[in-house]
């Protein structure tokens, strides 16, 4: 790999901030950090947009600077069916990446979307110099492993109430989405294709949570209240 990379970004630089907060980077060498800083590349998508499709080449890693999107794959008859949400602070695409496989499914802007974007090469480079970098990766992949499984129970052994209460609470895996606060700027709508359940259902449920005195509505988004109690509503069998 050429070792003659440009300058930085500058200490102000959104883009910078975000990418130092990411845990993978607070466990590489300051030489490693600047090679990232300055290869990493910024693209921002407008609500309602497709960033990437299923079958395109997968030439990045993606982190959410800031914004909301859901993953979806479909059918060849046109039915999607919603994998997850991505918030600010999540990280995608290192299966794919890693498999040199093209990507399996869709990337929909819910709103307005800053991603940062990884290149390939910088990517690999840091899988082949740094072991910290191989650990954070391999906790992210375990941490999606169970988040994937989890939906997978979930679908079958929980209610519509805990089924939100679980997504809400997954956003509190330090792995998958760190640094969440206690309020998430998140809509009704959003935390319905989280766990699964129409906005109606998210409706119901995150009032009767409300009413429990786990979190409270706002007009935009909800704070999270008692965290230990939204992780046992979580676990409640329907």
């Amino acid at each position: 790999m050429d070792r003659t990379f440009p300058e930085a970004a500058t200490p102000h630089d959104p883009l910078e901030a975000f990418l130092r907060s990411a845990g993978w980077s607070r466990a590489l060498t300051s030489e490693q950090l600047s090679v990232v800083l300055a290869h990493t590349e910024q693209r921002r998508c407008d609500s309602g947009q497709w960033v990437l499709r299923a079958g395109e080449v997968v030439e990045h890693w993606c982190g959410v600077v800031e914004g909301f999107a859901k993953m979806s794959v479909a059918s060849a008859d046109g039915k999607v069916s919603t994998l997850t949400g991505v918030c600010a602070g999540a990280w995608f695409g290192e299966g794919s990446l890693m498999k040199h496989e093209a990507r399996r499914y869709d990337v929909y802007a819910l709103r307005p979307l800053r991603l940062a974007l990884v290149p390939r090469a910088i990517f690999e480079w840091l899988r082949h110099t740094s072991i910290p970098f191989n650990h954070c990766l391999q906790d992210l992949l375990n941490a999606r492993l169970a988040h994937f499984i989890g939906t997978l129970s979930d679908d079958r052994l929980l209610d519509t109430d805990a089924r939100v209460a679980r997504a809400l609470a997954g956003l509190y895996d330090e792995d998958l989405y760190p640094g969440t606060g206690s309020h998430l700027d998140i809509d009704q709508r959003e935390v319905g294709l989280l766990a699964n359940v129409s906005r109606q259902r998210a409706h119901v449920a995150l009032h009767r949570l409300q009413a429990q005195g786990v979190l409270s509505l706002a007009r935009r988004g909800l704070t999270v209240l008692d965290l230990c109690a939204l992780r046992r509503a979580a676990t409640a069998p329907g």
